[in-house]
């Protein structure tokens, strides 16, 4: 019932374009109108009606649309006889019984009725034929976009495992070689670690952080290579208290400044310093992490410098596309600056 009250807007308009070609032909164009919307809207129930009760129910093939026909043809002498009575007593005109009612005019007439109730049916079941078309294409559409995030996240999870390991191993290796030759620092490197899998772990395995767990994160990563590296490390951490809530993916700033303590700091004789930094321009969140080692040119030839920059560059690109970006420029007065570039984004 609620499909066929949905299509009776369309028998009208159909009734009202045919009131107003018969109307140029005979005139008594009120007269027209109101009998072509009841003969319209009369025809167009029980065809209608009986493809959405029988046709549609067991679908539409060569056989189906014989007896579809079948029915307009005797659905359109009844429809346009009712339509005559009706509208004649809406309009308080006499109109012919059923013994007058066979002229070879009002013949001509219900083939009139018969063509324009099929027409409107076919109309209907175009329309409806489209929707499905579009509700098939959007639900197609749904599952691509799902299956794509899926694909996303597996992705990211790849990207995120080649970070977590390497650090650790490369810790531990230090802390065995330790435990030998200098038992007081081990002790403080497994104190450093400890702190470090506390601040970590917690937030590993979440898709997003906020950027004052991540500097929490930084803090004790700095620590535990403070403990390897000693006076020759020194590091500083700025965070605005109005960014502490801001997001990012999480372990985003650890392969940046792994790069520079791997590749920067350490195989420098004095060493140097480490400087993370957050700010805001405009709608998007600028961190930076700075360092006094190396420098690009020397980094560029060691093989392997260009792995946490890389990595972190392919997460961005997954999860932000040209949103978001990472640059590496020399620094003043010697080191590397790189600078991420993201939306931002805050906790509710």
């Amino acid at each position: 019932m609620r499909r066929l009250l949905a299509d009776l807007p369309l028998s009208m308009a159909v009734s009202v374009v045919a009131a107003v070609f018969i109307g140029l032909v005979t005139g008594h164009f009120v007269e027209n109108l109101v009998v072509s919307i009841v003969i319209g809207i009369v025809a167009f129930t029980i065809v209608n009606g009986g493809r959405l009760l029988w046709w549609d129910r067991r679908g539409w093939g060569v056989r189906e649309w014989v007896p579809f026909l079948a029915l307009a043809v005797a659905t359109a002498p009844v429809a346009h006889f009712t339509g005559l009575r009706v509208g004649g007593m809406m309009l308080g005109i006499s109109t012919p019984t059923l013994a007058e009612y066979p002229t070879p005019a009002r013949m001509s007439m219900v083939l009139f009725t018969m063509l324009g109730t099929m027409i409107m049916v076919v109309l209907v079941r175009y329309r409806e034929r489209v929707r499905r078309i579009e509700e098939e294409h959007a639900a197609a559409r749904l599952r691509a976009e799902i299956i794509e995030r899926q694909a996303l996240q597996v992705q990211l999870r790849l990207l995120q495992a080649q970070i977590e390991p390497h650090m650790l191993f490369n810790t531990l290796a230090n802390l065995q070689g330790l435990i030998a030759i200098d038992p007081d620092r081990a002790s403080e490197m497994l104190d450093q670690l400890i702190q470090y899998l506390r601040a970590t772990l917690s937030v590993s395995r979440a898709e997003s952080t906020t950027l004052e767990q991540e500097f929490a994160a930084m803090q004790a990563y700095l620590g535990l290579m403070g403990v390897r590296m000693g006076e020759r490390l020194a590091y500083r951490l700025e965070l605005p208290p109005e960014l502490k809530t801001a997001r990012l993916p999480t372990m985003l700033l650890q392969p940046l400044v792994e790069n520079a303590i791997v590749h920067g700091l350490e195989p420098k004789v004095d060493g140097g310093e480490i400087v993370v930094k957050a700010s805001v321009a405009g709608d998007s969140l600028v961190i930076e992490v700075r360092d006094t080692g190396l420098g690009l040119i020397q980094v560029s030839s060691r093989r392997g410098s260009g792995v946490g920059v890389s990595t972190t560059r392919e997460r961005l690109e997954a999860l932000y596309g040209d949103r978001a970006t990472i640059t590496l420029t020399p620094a003043s007065p010697q080191g590397t600056l790189a600078r991420l570039t993201l939306p931002l984004e805050t906790t509710a």
